[in-house]
């Protein structure tokens, strides 16, 4: 619960009502709460307000995960893949995008400008083995520099995966991470 929550907003709120309660205390002559309101409720809303400027909302689920998959994902996936998983799933902070230092150590990033942005994700069942797809939305890096990539993506991610590039319409790739058969 706690990875969807923001704590940007939570501190916005929290900050908000007691700033409003040390204003309030103030015009009543209320000395005590007054100082609560402004020593903890105004640090804790401008807190929040440099939070929610550096806030990275977290990628969504393009489908919803079915049971067999989530059996697949508990027996079979590999660290680096919940790591991923849970990474792009919770609110982030003073990060540009999602998976922004991946990208550009595999170069798929060489600007700012021509990252491609993660949209969503889903996971699947491929042939018996989980696989968790990354959606991109890469209009400046076309589909070949991603298959040139194909090879140092599944080293990349680490041992026990393979990974697939697939172009999609509207200049959208899915990097698909699936887990490769144990020898």
């Amino acid at each position: 619960m706690l990875r969807k929550t923001s704590l940007a907003s939570l501190a916005l709120v929290v900050g908000g009502i007691l700033a409003v309660v040390g204003f309030y205390a103030y015009f009543t002559d209320k000395p005590t709460l007054n100082l609560a309101g402004f020593f903890y409720g105004i640090p804790l809303l401008l807190g929040g307000l440099a939070l929610k400027a550096a806030e990275l909302e977290p990628a969504e689920f393009t489908q919803p995960t079915s049971g067999e998959v989530l059996l697949l994902r508990e027996s079979q996936a590999t660290e680096t893949q919940n790591q991923v998983r849970k990474d792009i799933t919770r609110f982030r902070y003073g990060q540009p995008a999602h998976l922004d230092d991946s990208l550009e150590r595999l170069g798929l990033a060489p600007t700012d400008e021509e990252r491609p942005l993660l949209q969503g994700l889903r996971e699947v069942d491929v042939d018996g083995a989980y696989g968790l797809i990354l959606e991109f939305y890469s209009p400046l890096i076309p589909i070949e520099v991603w298959e040139e990539k194909q090879e140092k993506i599944a080293k990349f991610f680490g041992p026990g995966l393979d990974a697939q590039v697939t172009q999609k319409p509207d200049e959208k790739i899915e990097l698909a991470l699936i887990t490769s058969p144990k020898a």
